[in-house]
């Protein structure tokens, strides 16, 4: 079952994969786009969209995106770089980009909310457009996708740099029917401004004692390896028997990377899908700037390390065709067609109660 959920996602998004880890997006090519006329007006006006930020997401865009262009308006044109939610943040400050998007709220940051407020003499706008988790995945010869159980003493240790074995008794404890191989472990990071960094560390310092690295985007790590993206941090994790590190799940299952069943808040120990992942967001008060954070989920059956991705937009947008057109690509994207892909990615759809919230919003955007 698990091998046939990876061969699908594998067929679905290895194309965005190769793109966004190559920093861009990419207009639909001749093999891949549908009758113009059948997908949209066709007119050849082309409405250039292009935004720029967290690799999490940087699968489903690229789906969602081309999926608008071939289905509904040929003449819409949307680029992602996925060049992290540090990067992303710092062009959408700057102007260079339509939309930002980031895993950790500018809100969060009163420095950098500071630098838009002087920039454009107004608050940024921040909304949710998915949800998502994180799973500490690993390469240990032997052992399968979701067969490694990892308690919080075992995984804090870990990242942590206090348990450096797999043969360490506290892993053998969880795994008792496992023959877990004899490896040092190989902590894996991201090395660049990450938002997936930010959710996984919001997570760590609040379970782990032992925590001394900070929170935020940037971290001091204690012990490890770091790379790039989740592209990068998937490719050492497939290269480095005994690795183990966190990444969006997506991408974990997309490259066939096995994944922990992990320890939650309330003892009992979750595989990582989207459900148990909405089990922790869904029923969580989003407070008004939409900046929700759950480092440490309560229920019973809630996935421990989750999060939300908000795409960044401006108050104003000069060409009114262009806005209207990104809205109209959102507001897809949280419909029943996006919603139906961001279940097949394994993302965590939003709520329509929440959907309307960020209608609302978009209401506020002035154009041309």
């Amino acid at each position: 079952m698990i091998f046939s959920r990876r061969v699908w996602l594998a067929a679905s998004v290895s194309m965005a994969l190769a793109v966004t880890a190559c920093g861009g997006g990419s207009a639909p090519t001749a093999e891949t786009t549908a009758d113009p006329v059948a997908a949209g007006d066709g007119d050849g006006t082309t409405i250039a969209i292009g935004g720029a930020g967290a690799t999490f997401p940087a699968p489903i865009f690229q789906r969602w995106f081309d999926a608008y262009t071939r289905q509904v308006d040929f003449d819409v044109q949307v680029s992602y770089q996925s060049v992290g939610s540090g990067a992303g943040l710092e062009q959408y400050i700057a102007g260079t980009v339509d939309f930002g998007a980031s895993e950790a709220p500018i809100t969060d940051s009163e420095e950098r909310t500071q630098a838009f407020v002087d920039a454009f003499g107004y608050a940024p706008i921040q909304v949710p457009i998915t949800g998502g988790l994180l799973s500490f995945s690993y390469n240990l010869p032997g052992i399968e996708d979701l067969e490694l159980r990892l308690s919080r003493e075992v995984y804090c240790g870990i990242v942590t740099g206090e348990i450096t074995q797999w043969s360490d008794p506290a892993i053998a404890a969880i795994n008792p029917d496992q023959e877990i191989p004899d490896l040092p472990i190989t902590w894996v990071h991201r090395s660049d401004g990450s938002g997936t960094t930010f959710v996984f560390v919001n997570h760590i310092d609040t379970v782990c004692d032992g925590w001394d690295g900070g929170v935020g985007t940037s971290v001091d790590w204690p012990v490890g390896i770091g790379d790039q993206g989740n592209e990068g941090v998937a490719a050492t994790i497939q290269q480095t028997e005994g690795a183990i590190g966190y990444l969006s799940y997506a991408y974990a299952a997309l490259e066939g990377i096995d994944s922990a069943v992990v320890e939650n808040n309330a003892g009992t120990y979750v595989e990582p899908s989207p459900e148990t992942a909405g089990n922790a967001l869904l029923d969580e008060a989003i407070p008004d700037d939409f900046a929700l954070l759950v480092p440490d989920p309560t229920g019973e059956n809630a996935y421990p390390i989750v999060g939300l991705t908000w795409i960044l937009i401006y108050n104003r947008y000069e060409d009114a065709a262009q806005w209207n057109a990104m809205r109209d690509v959102f507001e897809w994207s949280l419909g029943p067609e996006g919603r139906a892909i961001a279940e097949e990615l394994l993302y965590v759809p939003l709520p329509e109660p929440l959907v309307e919230r960020i209608q609302e919003v978009f209401d506020t955007v002035n154009a041309g």
